[in-house]
């Protein structure tokens, strides 16, 4: 239903939309964790390379980047239901192309259903954004908590689908992508309960706002941008990663989606805490705390192989994303202005999914080209979270010390 924006926000409204939001999130997040966890162990199967083993995943990344100015267009014009459900169809038709793919053994047909995947990822990644639509300023942040904290359930379910699905055909991991075609077709229907206001369009003479340069030289947009993509890419780099670690280094592909599903657990089970944490101390000290909890699964993961290594270093590499990324988009989405929410959302997404798209393509090669062994790649793709996490760190830190005054400007 297309409304305007004129009354102020209404947090009885914007509670309903985190319902609603939640639930899609637990929904149709299922998928992410599902192709996250098969996609390199297909790739590696499809590949006549075994470099490329992680493309699938760099392919969906890449179709979340490019999708992502296109997607928050659509939803500054016609509204976010419109998005999301092209985002819930391309999902379907990922999964789609992608069980057709591994039917003929294609590994082209394959990357093509992943980079449709990559359409719906992008609208998922506007989740969080929606939740902020018709918030308060004081409920903002709890909002987007909120519905981050709805891939909790995701994480429960979607690793349990793979195990149940990946065997289920004689063709490895078919039944899972045809159940993603499944979970798409279901959760698109939730997208009509949504009540998220359509963005009056502005009048040819009124103000424009900045533009996208003028906005990545604000302080606080340019480092919540930084921030957001060090913290979505070390999370990608070593999660895509993990489960070619894992059966590498002798344990089976149960114990991969165990490992995961840990992990997408510990992205989430904060966010019910999160916006709390955000409006005590401060979005920087959350911040701060996500880059600290990021370094430490690096240096856990460098200590050895055994399980309760993979185990620990991915469970604090979700804490350290959640507290960075959630912190981040909050700082985002309190530094510019509602007419400028299509532009700065769709900039940033863009952003952050080409630097996820890097880590993901770097971690095929960090991991299985970069060494003689599964341990030596490993460790090559955890020594490789240094330098960004220096740059993260040190955009906070020059945010943190400029005076207040001219962190806006």
């Amino acid at each position: 239903m297309s409304m305007t924006t004129t009354s102020p926000p209404n947090d009885d409204q914007a509670k309903r939309n985190v319902t609603v939001l939640v639930a899609a999130q637990a929904v149709l997040g299922a998928q992410m964790p599902m192709v996250f966890i098969v996609g390199g162990l297909a790739g590696q199967s499809l590949a006549t390379n075994a470099c490329l083993a992680t493309l699938p995943i760099s392919l969906i990344v890449l179709g979340s980047m490019l999708a992502a100015t296109p997607i928050s267009a659509i939803m500054q014009r016609w509204g976010r239901r419109a998005g999301f459900l092209i985002g819930a169809t391309a999902g379907a038709c990922g999964g789609g192309i992608g069980a057709y793919g591994l039917y003929l053994g294609s590994f082209p047909v394959f990357l093509l259903g992943s980079l449709f995947t990559g359409i719906y990822m992008s609208a998922h990644g506007f989740y969080r954004f929606a939740a902020a639509d018709t918030a308060s300023d004081a409920f903002r942040p709890k909002a987007i908590s909120y519905v981050m904290a709805g891939g909790l359930l995701a994480a429960l379910v979607g690793p349990q689908i793979v195990k149940l699905t990946s065997e289920s055909y004689v063709i490895p991991f078919l039944g899972t992508y045809v159940a993603v075609i499944a979970i798409n077709a279901f959760g698109a229907v939730l997208f009509f309960f949504l009540d998220i206001p359509t963005p009056d369009q502005p009048a040819l003479n009124a103000p424009r706002g900045r533009s996208r340069i003028e906005l990545l030289k604000t302080p606080r947009i340019a480092v919540a941008v930084i921030c957001a993509m060090v913290s979505y890419a070390l999370m990608n780099l070593v999660m895509t990663s993990t489960p070619l670690a894992v059966v590498g280094c002798g344990y089976t592909a149960g114990n991969a989606a165990d490992i995961v599903s840990s992990h997408v657990l510990a992205m989430y089970i904060p966010s019910f805490f999160t916006g709390h944490l955000i409006a005590r101390f401060g979005v920087e000290k959350v911040m701060a705390l996500g880059l600290a909890i990021l370094a430490g699964a690096g240096a856990v993961a460098l200590q050895g192989v055994e399980l309760g290594n993979f185990f620990a270093a991915l469970i604090l590499l979700g804490v350290g994303w959640n507290f960075g990324f959630i912190g981040a988009t909050s700082m985002l989405a309190e530094s510019h202005s509602e007419h400028e929410r299509g532009r700065m959302q769709g900039l940033n997404d863009l952003l952050v999914f080409g630097g996820v798209t890097f880590a993901s393509l770097a971690s095929g090669g960090l991991m299985i080209c970069s060494g003689g062994s599964p341990i030596e790649g490993w460790t090559a793709v955890n020594l490789a979270m240094i330098p960004l996490l220096t740059l993260a760190g040190a955009a906070l830190l020059w945010l943190v010390l400029k005076p207040s005054s001219a962190r806006t400007a």
